[in-house]
């Protein structure tokens, strides 16, 4: 079968499972990745290869526009603190956690080698948090704070994985180099997003009559800031980022009803097909993913696997707990102004969900599947297969275990309560 036809056959799978899944109750995303498992056994299926540039191109900038797009920048403001712990340091963090776990657990991890496998695994994945998180009761904070982590936090996990990288190739590792050139990646994605969202704002009060024209320049412009950023080597992620969350405010001030809803009802189709497809082709590729490890291995990195899913879970649940106490702490403080907002404090509860809701997926697949084959010198690249092999394990148990039981976790520790409070607030808001 052609890849063309391959892809037809994914999306008809991908439609037909989203009525099977609401009535099986089981996460949308976590039936597909399981679905795409059992049809990458079929002997007939041919293997599709994941070429990380076509995801990143096709699939980041939809996504992290439409989820720019939605998150309220109100909001996103008031937990900007949180946003960016979980985005920046919680990032370096678990890339160093999962390297000095992986250094010691696997023998022939050399130290750069095992810094390339803990940023690979390093951030949470927009597209695994907000559709496994979608349709569940969980409190608008948790949600915002998820959105805000998972679009930022691709760009400080990229920055990682690229040092770890050149180290292995044999550069050496400067911490003032790696820092510069982090604060360039984000403050040039910055300056592309907001210069190419007034270039389209200009251009949308322009033609906002023609209503055709209005959303295809709105679904083509997130492609192009991705381009654009990276040829200037700065960071896409960040520069999409900042074009959906520009062009939710003006839109608005100017769009009719009738328009939004157009492009609404346009944006959910093309997520929601690009979500399944997503997660089909994780569960697809593992079988040929299998195919490249020594048997005898397979149960062994299966196991280094499950250790680096608990400790990556362990270093998340810690960093949150201790952005909990020192929000509250800053809050409490009487001395000056209070710098925190008592909407942006945690409670134990959303703590909880927070930490559960670090689900690895298609990023993470993505930088796995990019690692050059070769050195420089031509040698192949050491351990490639054992650390795709392992980065796709903790995907999948990310995805399966945490995803399987996140429901269960929300509904024990959201109270009644609160989920009829947050109903009244929202019907309230649309009679108004």
């Amino acid at each position: 079968m052609e890849n063309y036809s391959i892809i037809i056959f994914i999306l008809a799978i991908v439609i037909g499972l989203s009525a099977f899944a609401e009535k099986a109750k089981l996460p949308y995303p976590i039936l597909l990745v399981i679905v795409g498992i059992a049809i990458g056994f079929i002997p007939t299926m041919a293997e599709i290869e994941i070429n990380p540039e076509i995801i990143f191109l096709i699939f980041l900038p939809p996504l992290l526009y439409d989820a720019s797009f939605n998150i309220s920048p109100k909001d996103f403001k008031t937990n900007i603190n949180t946003i960016g712990t979980l985005a920046i340091s919680l990032v370096f963090m678990t890339a160093t956690g999962i390297a000095v776990v992986a250094y010691y657990l696997i023998s022939e991890m050399t130290w750069p080698l095992a810094f390339v496998l803990g940023a690979i695994l390093s951030a949470t994945d927009a597209v695994a948090a907000i559709s496994i998180t979608k349709g569940l009761k969980l409190s608008h904070k948790t949600i915002t704070i998820l959105e805000g982590e998972s679009l930022i936090n691709d760009a400080s996990a990229l920055v990682a994985y690229r040092f770890a990288v050149a180290a292995v190739m044999g550069s050496a590792f400067i911490i003032w180099k790696a820092a510069l050139q982090f604060v360039i990646l984000l403050a040039g994605g910055f300056l592309v997003g907001f210069v190419l969202a007034k270039i389209l704002a200009f251009i949308l009060t322009k033609v906002r009559k023609n209503i055709n024209v209005t959303i295809s320049f709105m679904l083509l412009m997130p492609f192009v800031a991705y381009l654009v950023a990276e040829h200037l080597h700065v960071s896409g992620v960040i520069a999409v980022v900042v074009l959906g969350l520009s062009i939710s405010r003006f839109s608005n001030k100017i769009f009719p009803e009738t328009l939004k809803n157009q492009s609404r009802s346009l944006w959910d189709i093309i997520i929601f097909l690009l979500n399944g497809l997503i997660f089909i082709l994780i569960g697809l590729n593992f079988r040929y993913i299998l195919n490249d490890i020594d048997t005898n291995m397979i149960l062994p990195y299966i196991g280094y696997a499950i250790v680096i899913t608990i400790v990556a879970l362990l270093i998340r649940m810690a960093r949150i707990f201790l952005q909990k106490i020192n929000l509250q702490k800053a809050f409490q403080n009487t001395k000056g102004k209070r710098k925190v907002s008592e909407h942006a404090l945690l409670d134990f509860n959303n703590s909880i969900i927070l930490s559960w809701s670090g689900m690895r997926g298609i990023v993470s697949l993505a930088i796995a599947m990019g690692l050059p084959r070769a050195l420089s010198d031509g040698a192949p690249f050491p351990e490639r297969n054992a650390i795709i092999f392992i980065s796709v394990a903790v995907v999948l148990l990310t995805l399966i275990g945490q995803g399987l039981t996140l429901p269960w976790i929300v509904n024990k520790l959201t109270p009644k309560k609160e989920i009829e409070q947050e109903k009244l607030e929202e019907n309230s808001k649309i009679k108004n």
